[in-house]
């Protein structure tokens, strides 16, 4: 859902078999990304080579779900499914692990999203057995806190 309360289309990814248990682990809550156990790098895009050093040594891994924008902006004008949406947000989310993910950001005014933004993974069902990551504004660690 947006904040403008237009929910946002969750199109159905396209499955192969390199990119189906990402696609079917985030459809149960989970962030799963797949790390190269030849040179460490956190890979994103779900694949089976490692982009950098070019191993098939890789292993799939449940990522925190965290992360801070890298960059956004607010769509106003949304092509196709998307039209009705608009104003959204589009980001790239830096995750915890490493690696940058385009994705939204929801739950908050698309123009208070701001580069550095603390931020978690939340799945919007595409209701096909699949879900997709969208991320909102983490709740801040001192949320709750009392002085003592």
């Amino acid at each position: 859902m947006s904040i403008t309360g237009r929910p946002l289309p969750t199109p159905q990814p396209e499955l192969n078999p390199e990119t189906a248990p990402f696609w079917e682990a985030a459809d149960q809550g989970k962030l799963l990304l797949r790390r190269c156990l030849a040179c460490q790098v956190v890979i994103w895009y779900p694949r089976s080579i490692c982009p950098d050093c070019h191993s098939t040594d890789t292993e799939w891994f449940e990522a925190s779900g965290r992360g801070v924008v890298y960059s956004c902006t607010t769509v106003r004008r949304g092509v196709g499914e998307f039209a009705e949406a608009s104003p959204f947000n589009l980001s790239y989310i830096e995750l915890a692990e490493g690696p940058r993910i385009l994705s939204n950001v929801i739950d908050a005014d698309p123009e208070s999203i701001e580069i550095g933004q603390s931020v978690e993974v939340v799945f919007a069902s595409t209701g096909n057995g699949t879900a997709l990551p969208r991320f909102r504004p983490a709740a801040s660690l001192s949320q709750g806190a009392t002085d003592e």
